[in-house]
């Protein structure tokens, strides 16, 4: 520990617990300079007040380099690593905002905590400030409410009294008005591999579901958790590894927005998943990330742009290596399987665009790299290729095609079942066969019962086909699935 670190941390033991002296009486405000390096007041130069009180480390560390701090030299003293720091001033590494990073960043380059908005009032609303560094704004009785375990035990014990007599009972406790909020738990001091495993739990607890994805807003949540992590220092091992877990869960999480109907928060998921996968230097989920956004973008009208995200992901996917198999359900399994699902589903884009030849070459070429089996959780050709040919008027060939995918889904996950029995029920309906208008009405029922906003909207060929075929009970059909689409 440098002297200037020891005087500091000196003077902020010998006025712990006690109050600060009035702004009248105390010495003008003084931190020590990180030794060596900077002057005194360093913290004090107009560039960066903006810098401080909007807590851009990126910047700040920025500002250090410029001014000759070495990056070695910022991790020493804010406990971080040189490749951390590198990322942090490169803008690879996500914008720091954790309080207890903020707050360790703060002391180790000297800055007074107010200088960034942090505070040096302890719960109980003790100060425990070094001298010097009480702004003069806030006194003890206008510090935030805070209630402590003694006064939620009392609470507890009073509300325990109305739960057994339906009235408060005199003296039995004390009930509080406002519970107050719980500070935020304190992240680990250092990441080991215990902490990745929890991320990647949280995915896989995520990735299960039969009527539908993950709840997007549990998922956010989740994605919150773990983003905090990715500020804790560790061995390089663990924390690219952490990248390529929160990545997996940022997919997770994009597919669930998607799967809501989210377009906008799928893309930013699938953003950020991408920008951990390429800092980890991993192909799987870039792969994943850029195949999964082409096919939102594809499906919100944008089939250009789609396409050029699956050309893209297709490439990304040489770099996978061959044997590879996640144990984290993000994708469709190997290598093999991730490029096929990015040919046959960039066959869409390629319909959409009017380049039907071009999208059955697509959906070919898929299908020679990869069948898939009933263990595989993701990825049917058949349904897509179905699809496709009922868009071209060929109802025999996407008649054999949806039955295949159904029997592929067969004692398997409703959602998957549900989609392929929309395809197979437009073509019955098209095809003006007498079956065609009970599979609609299972199909539109069946939709009903899952949470998925995207397999509403993909009864939109059902629609379309039902409204070409005569008399009323297929006009009231038609009219029950509008309805369904846009709930």
């Amino acid at each position: 520990m440098s002297y200037g670190h020891a005087h500091h941390l000196a003077r902020s033991s010998q006025h712990r617990g006690k109050q600060p002296p009035s702004p009248a009486s105390r010495p003008p405000e003084t931190t020590p300079d990180p030794p060596g390096i900077l002057a005194p007041d360093w913290y004090t130069t107009p560039e960066l007040v903006p810098i401080l009180t909007g807590r851009d480390i990126g910047a700040l560390y920025r500002w250090l380099n410029k001014a000759g701090v070495p990056q070695r030299r910022i991790a020493a003293l804010t406990g971080t690593t040189q490749p951390q720091v590198a990322d942090i001033i490169s803008g690879r590494r996500s914008r720091v905002m954790v309080y207890d990073v903020l707050a360790r960043t703060a002391e180790g380059l000297g800055i007074p905590r107010e200088r960034m908005g942090l505070s040096f009032w302890g719960s109980d609303g003790t100060w425990y400030g070094p001298a010097g560094t009480y702004p003069g704004r806030v006194t003890v009785s206008g510090a935030p409410k805070r209630v402590s375990p003694e006064m939620l035990r009392r609470h507890l014990i009073a509300f325990g009294g109305v739960v057994l007599t339906g009235v408060p009972v005199a003296k039995l406790g004390e009930r509080l008005d406002d519970l107050g909020e719980l500070p935020p738990v304190s992240l680990p001091s250092q990441l080991n591999h215990g902490h990745v495993m929890k991320v990647r739990d949280m995915t896989r607890r995520l990735a299960v579901g039969d009527i539908g994805c993950a709840d997007p807003e549990i998922a956010a949540a989740s994605v919150a958790l773990a983003t905090r992590l990715l500020d804790v220092p560790g061995p390089d091992t663990v924390t690219r590894t952490l990248r390529v877990a929160v990545a997996e869960l940022r997919i997770e999480a994009g597919w669930a927005a998607f799967d809501a109907g989210l377009y906008p928060h799928a893309l930013h998921h699938y953003a950020r998943a991408l920008e951990l996968a390429t800092d980890a230097g991993d192909a799987y989920c870039q792969a994943i990330a850029l195949g999964y956004a082409g096919l939102a973008c594809i499906e919100h009208g944008h089939p250009n742009d789609g396409l050029k995200l699956k050309q893209v992901a297709q490439v990304a996917t040489w770099g996978i290596p061959s044997d590879e198999q996640r144990a984290v359900v993000v994708g469709e399994g190997g290598k093999a399987a991730v490029e096929a699902c990015q040919l046959v589903s960039s066959a869409i884009a390629l319909a959409a665009l009017g380049e039907h030849a071009e999208a059955a070459r697509a959906v070919a070429r898929g299908r020679d790299l990869w069948t898939p089996t009933p263990a595989d959780p993701f990825g049917d050709p058949d349904r897509t290729a179905a699809a496709l040919e009922l868009q071209r008027g060929r109802l025999d060939l996407a008649h054999s095609l949806a039955v295949a995918s159904l029997r592929r889904w067969d004692g398997g996950r409703q959602l998957s079942r549900t989609k392929t029995g929309i395809v197979l029920a437009a073509i019955h309906v098209k095809a003006g066969e007498p079956r065609g208008l009970q599979l609609a009405y299972d199909a539109i029922t069946n939709v009903t019962k899952l949470t998925s906003v995207r397999a509403r909207r993909q009864l939109t060929p059902l629609v379309e086909a039902l409204e070409t075929r005569p008399g009323t009970d297929a006009e009231e059909l038609a009219r029950k699935a509008r309805q369904v689409a846009a709930a």
